[in-house]
């Protein structure tokens, strides 16, 4: 069991030592390099989510995660932002305190609030070091900004701010692209997105659609529809949108000092003496209307006066969505292999409704409840109907029930069984996650029934990821690890050398309990993270 006051000294002396302030990324890098002044600007008031990495130049994993982290910055450009912060630089250091840092690396995902100007979430992010879980991390925690647009609902989302500027996608899919969701940021408060499913007869004989995916826009009022014909590409799609109103900047812009006044170089002692009288005339101003208020509200008023410079950030206490494999190769990567262990999924159908939103909703929360906990848990997923992988392995699995909305199933490939979850036979409505709850910890502890899964359905690892053993070589040990009494004595820290320094200080020691002995002991033997994958940039280009 760690001690928190040892992880806290431990980490003090380590930031004592001399060492290089050079931040680990250069300025070519595609990883946005952020520190404590300008954090609440770029990230925490952004409209977009970020993922950040708080790390040390001297820290070995940090250095590890570097190429995979490069990796996800590149895939997530125009999505999402990718960004860090060099903890080891004096100045950074109360920030990086601030924000909960123990150890190197640690990455949060930054998501903006659900109103606007309200603080953002910030969540730790606790999966695999490889860009394509990073990457798959971050598109899951965008923002859906996108209408969803139906045969009855139609009418009410054409008439309702007819002056204002629409755009409709036309798509064959039944979910909302990372793509998609990032253009609906941009434009957000400027022009309506929504999204339109093939299935929706009226909606695209009304504007004569005939292939699938067709962007319209509607410039509002009586103009006619444009329909666009360019690549599906992030700016060029945002290039045509302009058109009818500009997206909004991010960053915002940094607001000019002296009252707004921007200063210029053959002008500067006019505008700092023009900023000097209207820094006068405010304070005046404020003198008197606080002269005018209750003395009881005098300490409030001055306190509020002098806002802070960056705001607290808000940590997530409450369950996000289970990540979703949209594609098939994902599914066989996650849960197939002749090495994947222990995944739970969840496969929801074309008509999907109440229900498999309870079913989804329990499964977050159990996770949640899980990692708040500390305790070990195998991931769960969602696969939509639009996989085309999830038809065929419910086939095999003799799962393929028209009128099911969802099903859910614990699959280990690499031991080879599953279990279904009937939630008929038990009378789960999903009202609550207790009944599901009591499944997951059955095949926590190894209790129950397992089916042999039948062949044809696990795939070799070496044939799906031939980078496997490198990336098993490149890091063999946990990003984090444990910190002991013994590294944090005095003696200790005199035997820290550069060569020594690249150990991590975290604040959490790996520890598994009886109950789940299992699948600690199948995570142990599974490969480990760690360097870059196969692009994944493409999967969310796609509409």
């Amino acid at each position: 069991m760690h001690h928190p006051t040892l992880c806290a000294l431990a980490v003090g002396i380590l930031s004592a030592l001399p060492g290089a302030q050079a931040g680990l990324y250069t300025k070519k890098s595609p990883v946005l390099q952020v520190d404590g002044k300008d954090y609440d600007r770029l990230i925490a008031k952004s409209n977009q989510t970020s993922i950040v990495e708080f790390y040390a130049p001297w820290c070995g994993h940090c250095q590890n995660l570097k190429p995979a982290y490069e990796k996800a910055a590149k895939n997530l450009e125009g999505l999402a932002k990718v960004a860090a912060v060099n903890c080891d630089d004096d100045a950074n250091k109360p920030f990086c305190g601030s924000m909960g840092v123990q150890g190197f690396p640690t990455l949060k995902i930054v998501r903006p609030g659900k109103k606007a100007g309200s603080k953002p979430m910030v969540e730790d992010y606790q999966g695999q070091r490889t860009a394509s879980a990073i990457v798959d991390a971050v598109v899951s925690r965008i923002n859906n900004h996108v209408v969803k647009v139906e045969d009855k609902n139609l009418d009410k989302f054409l008439s309702d701010k007819n002056e204002t500027a629409k755009a409709l996608l036309f798509t064959d899919k039944g979910t909302t692209s990372a793509l998609l969701k990032s253009v609906a940021i941009d434009f957000l408060d400027v022009i309506t997105v929504g999204q339109v499913r093939n299935t929706q007869s009226k909606a695209v004989s009304t504007f004569g659609i005939d292939k699938f995916p067709t962007l319209i826009l509607l410039p509002g009022g009586d103009a006619p529809g444009i329909v666009y014909d360019g690549e599906i590409k992030k700016a060029a799609m945002v290039k045509f949108l302009s058109q009818a109103g500009q997206p909004n900047p991010d960053p915002a812009p940094a607001k000019a000092k002296n009252g707004g006044k921007k200063d210029s170089k053959k002008d500067s002692k006019k505008e700092k003496s023009a900023s000097s009288a209207g820094s006068s005339a405010s304070t005046k101003a404020k003198s008197t209307a606080s002269a005018s208020s209750a003395s009881s509200s005098s300490s409030s008023s001055s306190s509020e006066t002098s806002a802070p410079t960056q705001e607290a950030p808000v940590i997530v206490n409450t369950a996000l969505p289970i990540p979703t494999l949209n594609t098939p190769e994902k599914l066989t990567k996650e849960c197939l292999t002749s090495k994947s262990n222990t995944c739970v999924l969840a496969f929801v159908s074309a008509t999907s409704g109440e229900k498999s939103q309870k079913a989804l909703a329990n499964l977050a929360e159990l996770a949640f409840k899980h990692a708040h906990s500390n305790r070990k848990l195998f991931p769960f997923y969602e696969i939509p109907a639009s996989n085309s992988g999830a038809a065929s392995l419910l086939s095999s699995l003799d799962l393929q029930k028209d009128d099911a909305e969802i099903q859910i199933i614990a699959i280990n490939a690499r031991r080879g069984w599953w279990r279904h979850y009937d939630s008929v036979s038990v009378a789960d409505d999903f009202s609550s996650h207790d009944k599901l709850e009591a499944w997951i910890d059955a095949i926590r502890m190894g209790e129950g029934a397992k089916k042999k899964l039948p062949e044809g359905i696990v795939i070799e690892a070496s044939s799906v990821k031939t980078e496997e053993e490198e990336e098993s070589k490149a890091e063999k040990a946990k990003p984090e690890e444990a910190v002991s009494e013994e590294e944090v004595t005095p003696e200790a820290t005199k035997k820290v050398t550069k060569d020594e320094k690249e150990a991590p200080v975290t604040p959490e020691a790996s520890e598994a309990t009886a109950v789940e002995k299992e699948e600690v002991e199948e995570e142990s033997t599974a490969p480990v993270d760690p360097t870059p994958e196969p692009e994944t940039a493409a999967a969310h280009d796609e509409l």
